[in-house]
C-alpha cells in the first residue's frame, strides 16, 4: 500500500511547562505515513484520549525521541492490513494498547504478553516492534509513542497493539479502554488483589 497523507499532533522537544494552552506544546503538522508492513495495520482514529503518560512526555519526566506524535489511549476502524494479518480485516473496530507483544520473546512465550522484551525496546526507541517508524516529512521521521501514536488522523500499528472490540461499543467508550480501565482495572484485581464483595480504600485519584 502507498502512503498516505495524514495530520497529526506533534511534539517537537521535551520540557514544556504548564499550561499547554495555546500550542505551546504540540503543534498539529502535515505528515506522510507509509502503509502498514508485514504484521501491521493501517488504522483511522475515531477517538483519542488524553492520559497523564502524554503528559509526561511533554514536561520531560518519561523521556521519549522526538519529534514525536503522541497519543496512546485510542480507538479506531482499520483500513488496510499488510501482509501476515490474517485475523484481523478492513473495517473491524479495534482499541489500541500501549504495551505491543511480539508474540516470540520469552515472555510472550510464557503467557506474559504484557511484559514483552521486544515491545518494552520499541517503545522507548519510539519505534513500532517490526522497526523503524512510519511517519515522516521531508526526510524526517516522526517517533511513535507506545506502538500508537493516536493524536493523529490514521496511523500504523503493530497486530500486537490492538484489540478487535464488537462495532456496537461507542468510539469514546472503547478507546477508554486502552488505558484508563486498563490500568485501573488490572492495579485493581491483579497488582491489589481485589475481589467481589471486598472493601477497600482509595488513596487519591492520581
Amino acid at each position: 500500500m502507498s502512503a498516505v497523507p495524514t495530520r497529526a499532533a506533534v511534539l517537537w522537544r521535551l520540557g514544556a511547562s504548564p499550561p499547554y494552552a495555546g500550542g505551546s506544546a504540540l503543534t498539529v503538522e502535515s505528515l506522510v505515513l507509509a502503509g502498514p508492513e508485514a504484521g501491521e495495520l493501517l488504522v483511522r482514529i475515531e477517538a483519542a484520549g488524553l492520559c497523564h503518560s502524554d503528559l509526561s512526555v511533554i514536561n520531560g519526566s518519561r523521556p521519549r525521541p522526538t519529534p514525536m506524535v503522541l497519543g496512546h489511549e485510542a480507538a479506531g476502524v482499520v483500513e488496510a492490513v499488510g501482509p501476515g494479518v490474517i485475523d484481523v480485516a478492513p473495517g473491524d473496530h479495534v482499541v489500541m494498547t500501549f504495551v505491543p507483544s511480539c508474540g516470540h520473546c520469552f515472555e510472550c512465550a510464557a503467557g506474559r504478553p504484557a511484559m514483552c522484551t521486544v515491545g518494552a525496546v520499541a517503545n522507548g526507541a519510539g519505534r513500532l516492534v517490526a522497526g523503524g517508524t512510519r511517519f515522516s516529512r521531508d526526510g524526517v521521521d516522526f517517533a511513535h509513542h507506545l506502538g500508537v501514536s493516536a493524536f493523529a488522523e490514521r496511523t500504523v500499528v503493530s497486530r500486537g497493539s490492538v484489540v478487535v472490540v464488537p462495532a456496537s461499543v461507542p468510539f469514546d467508550v472503547a478507546a477508554m479502554l486502552g488505558c484508563a480501565v486498563l490500568t485501573g482495572f488490572g492495579a485493581v484485581v491483579t497488582t491489589a488483589g481485589v475481589r467481589p464483595g471486598e472493601s477497600v480504600v482509595v488513596f487519591g485519584l492520581g
